[in-house]
């Protein structure tokens, strides 16, 4: 057999647990038209997830991303209408996606050889600043929120803004509190280092960055500081590595900036995608051939992911639909397989990669249960407000 034989074997047994899939959004584009973007065929001319690829890819449980802009004036209604598109693909697909609000779904999901569906929330804007709107979105099944997206919140400074809290506020800390009591897994990628830092100081519950590499060995902001790693054994939390060639490869970070402010020089935002956006884009490309991370580049974050933090909270969250380009053997979700046999090649053991493909992300969860059950039985809901702890008006 191959490694790449041996990757697929594995992957039957201990399927993907994906941390981030965009699809949602790219949904929205189409006005959820979920017949215009049917998942039982073949999506590949339009988006880097359907059925098909998923179940080639090993993939077993998604947390898919309900994302919104944090830009728009009212994110709540927005927010909503993501949640109510995984539930329609949820209900559409029934034999292939099982709903999944816990540990215990998501085991039973990989029994019935079915998809877990998750959602997650990527940025605090969602919550407008209200804790009972967390409260909302957690009994609507959102089980991890990310505390910031590229824009900074009221109260967590973003990796990607301006720093203006240092960290997390005094509300900040009592979101992370309050996502503790609830069992919703604090997510930090796209946050600051030292919101990252403070986030840790606070949880009582593990944490996780959903897709986030190691910024020892590509320096960009929205990954993560071996100092940061070395705490993640004494919290229990996972890091996902993500795929996002300019995350990943240094070259393509400095060809992105380049990239990006040829966007912004011809009216776009440097994150458009469409497909104006995207000619633009490649007309810069076929000027200066852009700079293509692997399979092998994304192991070399794993590689020194392991050696910092320690097999047990290393996982994955490629970001597909949320990113325009990916590394050469993980184009799209059909790609897992070629990611575990280079790390097969590597010497990685293959319960080492249990671990990273399912075992890692299934415990964080159930721990994360585990310390609300305890945080429920001492305490109730917080009613916090912004301006009672942050004094903002």
């Amino acid at each position: 057999m191959t490694a790449l034989d041996d990757a697929r074997a594995l992957l039957a047994e201990f399927p993907v647990v994906d941390g981030h899939n965009d699809l949602p959004w790219a949904l929205r584009h189409t006005g959820y038209d979920l017949d215009a973007r049917d998942l039982t065929g073949d999506q590949s001319a339009h988006q880097h997830t359907d059925l098909p690829r998923l179940r080639s890819g090993g993939v077993g449980a998604q947390f898919w991303s309900v994302y919104v802009p944090s830009d728009l004036p009212d994110p709540v209604p927005a927010t909503l209408e993501q949640i109510d598109c995984v539930r329609q693909l949820i209900d559409r697909h029934p034999a292939d996606l099982a709903p999944a609000l816990t540990a215990a779904d998501m085991e039973a999901a990989r029994g019935e050889g079915r998809i877990a569906s998750l959602m997650g929330a990527e940025g605090g804007h969602s919550i407008a600043n209200s804790l009972g709107t967390l409260r909302g979105l957690y009994a609507l099944g959102v089980r991890y929120l990310t505390l910031t997206h590229n824009d900074n919140t009221d109260w967590a400074d973003s990796a990607t803004d301006e720093p203006r809290a240092g960290g997390l506020t005094a509300f900040g800390r009592a979101v992370v509190r309050e996502m503790n009591r609830l069992g919703m897994l604090v997510d930090l990628s796209h946050v600051a280092a030292t919101t990252m830092r403070d986030a840790l100081d606070t949880s009582e519950a593990p944490v996780i960055f959903s897709h986030s590499s190691a910024r020892a060995v590509c320096d960009h902001p929205r990954n993560i500081p071996d100092d940061v790693l070395e705490r993640l054994p004494a919290n229990g939390g996972v890091a996902m590595v993500t795929f996002v060639p300019k995350f990943v490869l240094q070259a393509a970070v400095d060809w992105t900036a380049a990239a990006d402010e040829n966007l912004r020089a011809h009216g776009f935002h440097h994150l458009d995608t469409s497909p104006e956006a995207m000619k633009v884009h490649a007309e810069f490309e076929e000027r200066h051939p852009r700079p293509v991370a692997t399979a092998a580049t994304v192991a070399d974050h794993l590689d020194h992911m392991r050696e910092v933090a320690g097999i047990d909270h290393l996982g994955i969250g490629g970001d597909y639909d949320g990113t325009a380009f990916t590394p050469d053997g993980l184009r799209d979700v059909s790609g897992y397989p070629n990611l575990i046999a280079e790390l097969l090649q590597r010497g990685w053991s293959r319960a080492d990669l249990a671990k990273l493909t399912w075992k890692n992300a299934v415990r964080v969860l159930g721990d994360a249960e585990d310390v609300a059950r305890s945080l429920r039985a001492v305490r109730g809901p917080s009613h916090a407000t912004l301006e009672a702890l942050d004094g903002v008006r």
